[in-house]
């Protein structure tokens, strides 16, 4: 499903879901103050474009927390309700629900990206 279900998620609309990270990356990188933010956009572009087997884990501190609060000002809020809505619009359907929660996913980290990290699922044959 992994395979399959990336390349039909870039062409259903994943291709503009990070594209909006990698904007996002490039806006944040024109000030010295914003390029490790906009370097974090960056890796968050490519969880965007191929979801599908990756997960987030969430941690982080006090620096994550800080840059979390100017995300969310600045970037966070315009993001996550757009990769909320296109979920919505991909879960009317039976077929889109895998798509939409994908959607979900990525509104989720797109409120609080900074102390995350994207985890590969590795399939273990018994």
């Amino acid at each position: 499903m992994g395979l399959l279900g990336n390349l039909l998620w870039f062409l259903l609309g994943g291709w503009a879901v990070g594209l909006g990270w990698v904007i996002a990356g490039a806006l944040w990188c024109l000030t010295i103050v914003g390029i490790p933010i906009g370097v974090q956009c960056f890796k968050f572009a490519g969880l965007a474009f191929w979801p599908f087997g990756k997960e987030v884990a969430y941690g982080g501190g006090a620096v994550s927390l800080l840059a979390n609060i100017l995300w969310l000002i600045f970037s966070g809020i315009p993001m996550a309700l757009a990769d909320a809505a296109l979920g919505l619009v991909f879960c009317i359907t039976i077929v889109g629900i895998p798509f939409g929660l994908q959607c979900f996913k990525l509104a989720k980290l797109a409120l609080m990206p900074f102390g995350a990290s994207v985890l590969t699922q590795v399939r273990v044959l018994t």
